[in-house]
C-alpha cells in the first residue's frame, strides 16, 4: 500500500478516481512529458495509464505512486519502482511547469528517496534522466546522486544512469535528546 509522504510544502499520496483529469493534464503537457519513459503519448493513452494506477498497481500492490499536491491541488506526480534498466529501484517524478523554479522538485525527490531508505530499507536507488534534461540531473546530483553510467537509446538519444546510496549509519546524523 502506498503510504504518504509529506514534505515542507507538499503532501504525497496515493491518487483517488477524482484526480484524472489533473493527472491527463499534467501528462499531456508536452513540456513534462517529453521527459517521461518514451515521450508524449495521446490522451486515450493517458487515461488509460491512471486507470492502471488502480487496476494494477494499487489493486496488485506493484509500487508506490503518488499524487503530489500543494494547498490541496495536484502539481506532480512520483513513483518508485523496480526496473531492470537500473537492477533496482528507481525514482520517477514530474512537476508541473508552473510550479518549476521553486524547489518543489527537490521536496518530492528527497521525500521520494527517504522513503526508499527509511521506509523499504534501501541502499541505493537510481534515476534514468535524459542527457538534455539538465534541471533534473542538476536537482538530482544537489541531492547525492552520481552519475555512474550512460544509455544509448534506438533513437541515437543519451540517457544518464543515476545512483544515490543511503549512507552508512555511523554518517547519518543522530536525533537530538530533548
Amino acid at each position: 500500500m502506498t503510504p504518504v509522504l509529506r514534505t515542507e510544502r507538499l503532501l504525497l499520496d496515493p491518487y483517488t478516481p477524482g484526480d484524472e483529469e489533473a493527472f491527463v493534464a499534467l501528462f499531456q503537457d508536452t513540456r513534462v512529458s517529453r521527459w517521461m519513459g518514451d515521450g508524449p503519448t495521446t490522451e486515450a493513452e493517458d487515461r488509460a495509464l491512471f486507470g492502471r494506477v488502480f487496476t494494477k498497481v494499487y489493486a496488485e500492490d506493484l509500487f508506490d505512486v503518488w499524487a503530489v499536491r500543494r494547498d490541496g491541488r495536484l502539481v506532480g506526480h512520483a513513483e518508485i519502482k523496480r526496473t531492470d534498466e537500473v537492477d533496482g529501484h528507481e525514482i520517477i517524478y514530474a512537476l508541473a511547469p508552473e510550479a518549476w523554479g521553486s524547489g518543489l522538485g527537490t521536496e518530492i525527490a528527497e521525500a521520494v528517496v527517504r522513503h526508499a531508505f527509511d521506509g523499504m530499507g534501501l541502499t541505493a536507488v537510481h534515476a534514468t534522466v535524459a542527457a538534455p534534461n539538465t534541471a533534473s540531473l542538476a536537482l538530482l546530483t544537489r541531492i547525492g546522486f552520481t552519475h555512474v553510467r550512460d544509455v544509448r537509446e534506438d533513437d541515437g538519444s543519451t540517457t544518464r544512469v543515476l545512483t544515490r546510496h543511503r549512507e552508512p549509519a555511523a554518517a547519518r546524523p543522530r536525533p537530538h535528546a530533548t
